[in-house]
């Protein structure tokens, strides 16, 4: 298999490359994660230049205001982005997540009313998963849907959730029905973030931000148009959302991975390290070339079948757990200075704050254990634990 670009993807990163260093502002370049994705007006004008350029939703239909690009072109512009170390879209749940399930599911009307927006940043979504007492446990979900005069009634808890704090919508997923168990009986919907009964609490993190929230739901009225799929086949359309979540975005995760062992391997230089460190940095640059093989394999299986497949499971545990690898070495490779607070760290306290946010990337997207699951029964095919 030839793994270098074609002419044309060629051109496309070329082109990408110059037009992210002509319009990226001074003041995002170096993002660091965190609640730097959503803080600030600027992010949404850098979103909506995003959307202008045509990179906004690249492998959507042109039907639905995409640009009807292959997904390689998807791969190509998730890489050039982490490596300038550029913001997101802050669209990210709505393009990656909402839209395309969306597309799936959703009826004529529907996709006519949400989909332009989210390429556009007018309107912001958040993912309403994971809940108290369940967490990546997405059968266990027990908030609760039902139907009363046109409405269905949400009522429950969800946690964990992103831009929820300035969402304008949410996916949801709910118990439909109150005698089901696990899979079945669930409902998937569409909240409008401004309904009545809707309160959001942001969760403060070790980092000293709060990028997540929970999400309280009480005796909302959700309109029965904004049901997608069908009542009680809320796991399909779940499945869905989860298969795109972790589609293409292994490319993203490798190249930013790419990105912390370059610095690894400038503060090694600048600091020293000896040689079991130094081994150390070898055995992450080889898990990260091993990661972008399999990220490949990965966009083949998507460029077959329209659909991602389980191997974006494979991408996202290798990635969190050897980010919290590396941050974890730079410290040790800082020594005493590992511990300063970020205003008297050197580096900006760059490696402090990436170690602590990297805690919560085995957990975030579906835990690793979960995740272990998933490859070990739908890649690997090993019987079910239970």
């Amino acid at each position: 298999m030839d793994l270098r670009d074609t002419p044309e993807e060629a051109a496309f990163r070329a082109e990408l490359r110059a037009w992210i260093e002509t319009n990226l502002p001074d003041e995002l370049r170096g993002h660091r994660g965190g609640a730097m994705r959503f803080e600030g007006p600027e992010l949404r004008a850098w979103s909506k230049a995003l959307y202008e350029a045509g990179y906004a939703g690249l492998t959507w239909p042109k039907e639905y205001g995409g640009g009807g690009a292959p997904y390689t072109h998807q791969a190509i512009f998730l890489e050039e982005m982490a490596r300038a170390e550029a913001p997101p879209h802050i669209g990210v749940i709505g393009i990656g997540m909402a839209g395309p399930t969306i597309m799936a599911h959703g009826t004529e009307e529907q996709k006519a009313r949400y989909l332009a927006p989210i390429l556009s940043a007018d309107e912001i979504w958040c993912q309403g998963f994971s809940e108290p007492g369940a967490g990546s446990d997405l059968a266990g979900v027990r908030t609760s849907a039902r139907l009363e005069d046109g409405h269905f009634v949400v009522d429950g808890q969800k946690v964990w959730s992103s831009f929820a704090h300035i969402a304008d919508f949410c996916i949801l997923l709910t118990r439909s029905d109150p005698e089901s168990t696990r899979h079945a009986g669930l409902t998937y919907l569409i909240v409008d973030m401004h309904s009545p009964g809707v309160e959001v609490r942001p969760l403060r993190q070790m980092t000293g931000e709060s990028e997540f929230n929970e999400i309280f739901f009480n005796s909302v009225r959700v309109p029965v148009e904004n049901l997608l799929g069908e009542v009680g086949g809320g796991w399909q359309v779940a499945m869905t959302t989860l298969l795109h979540e972790r589609g293409t975005l292994g490319f993203a995760l490798q190249a930013a991975l790419e990105v912390q062992v370059r610095k690894l391997v400038a503060l090694a230089r600048d600091r020293g390290a000896d040689p079991l460190q130094r081994d150390r940095i070898a055995r992450e640059w080889i898990e990260m070339q091993a990661l972008r093989y399999t990220n490949y394999r990965s966009l083949s299986q998507l460029m077959k079948t329209g659909l991602p497949g389980p191997e974006g499971s494979i991408s996202k545990l290798v990635w969190s757990e050897a980010n919290q690898r590396v941050t974890k070495l730079a410290l040790e490779i800082l020594g005493p200075d590992a511990a300063l607070a970020e205003e008297n760290a050197p580096y900006g306290g760059y490696w402090q704050y990436q170690q602590l946010r990297s805690r919560g990337n085995t957990i975030e997207a579906g835990t690793s254990e979960v995740l272990r699951n998933i490859i070990a029964e739908r890649v690997l095919g090993l019987p079910k634990s239970r």
